[in-house]
């Protein structure tokens, strides 16, 4: 039986992608968009939709802070962002009128997730976490094959880690200061060794901040979300691949062998890089269509 075509939309903060496919090898078209005021960003959008047409379910995968419970009023919005314009945007309420068809919603990080434990790293497994470290951080937590959801998404990048012993640099987050956005994403990394993650020296002294931070995330995520396996994107991780065996590093040193299941001892498979690169979060709004879809 062959699967519906479903147009997932990707909605960042730079820079847009809808795509029209039912999976990775049955894609029929791909286009970018920039991600500017919202009104003139989906117009854009909705001007490839409407060309489209027939699909059966559109899936969205957002940046955030972003309203998932599907029985909130907030359901399918932008919610408070420090993006200009871009607070209380509605989208997936908007698109099923427009279209009337379903409209899976989630976070960009959860569609990853999905996405990676379908096609990518995570192949098979329906306990994972996709972490993404680039613009900020994130991590889309699956456990029994869907998000872990509550009042709302997750928001583990904004966790405040123990610091490095002297190290009292105040970090970028505008919120918290040295949380583990605040110390480990590409902002921080510019602001504090003055050069772009993928430019900077694999020996320069900021990173020992990045990995430590990171490796506090990821043992916060061994003892809370249990994944069976952590999957690490986004631009500083994909532009400084000798980050990944430092994080590693700094996550069994932070656990200090407590609760070390032999999975988690074996860094090397636990702690991965993500297999399906910037398709991530495309393919995941793909698959959160079709989850509405199933669901109608």
């Amino acid at each position: 039986m062959q699967e519906p075509l479903i147009a997932g939309v990707e909605l960042g903060g730079t820079k847009c992608v809808a795509i029209l496919a039912s999976g990775p090898d049955a894609i029929e078209e791909q286009v970018r968009v920039p991600t500017t005021a919202p009104a003139e960003t989906l117009a854009a959008i909705e001007a490839v939709l409407d060309r489209w047409r027939g699909f059966a379910a559109i899936g969205v995968a957002s940046f955030g802070p972003a309203g998932v419970a599907r029985d909130a009023a907030d359901w399918g919005q932008v919610t408070v962002t420090s993006k200009p314009g871009w607070s209380h945007t509605d989208i997936g309420r908007r698109w099923e009128r427009r279209y009337g068809v379903p409209v899976g919603f989630h976070t960009d990080v959860v569609g990853a997730a999905l996405a990676e434990a379908r096609w990518g790293a995570a192949a098979g497994l329906a306990d994972l976490a996709y972490v993404t470290v680039g613009t900020g951080v994130g991590v889309g937590l699956i456990a029994g094959g869907k998000p872990v959801d509550g009042l709302t998404h997750q928001e583990l990048g904004h966790l405040r880690p123990v610091r490095l012993p002297g190290d009292d640099w105040i970090g970028v987050c505008p919120f918290h200061g040295g949380c583990v956005e605040g110390l480990a994403s590409g902002p921080a990394i510019a602001s504090r060794a003055g050069c772009k993650a993928e430019n900077c020296a694999a020996d320069d002294p900021a990173w020992n901040g990045v990995a430590h931070a990171l490796g506090q995330l990821l043992h916060a995520l061994v003892l809370t979300g249990v994944p069976r396996r952590v999957v690490m994107g986004g631009g500083v991780m994909t532009g400084a691949t000798h980050l990944l065996p430092r994080v590693r590093t700094a996550m069994h040193k932070s656990l200090a062998g407590y609760s070390m299941l032999p999975e988690v001892a074996m860094a090397d498979t636990f702690v991965v890089p993500a297999g399906l690169g910037e398709s991530a979060g495309p393919l995941g709004a793909v698959l959160l269509g079709a989850q509405a879809f199933t669901a109608s």
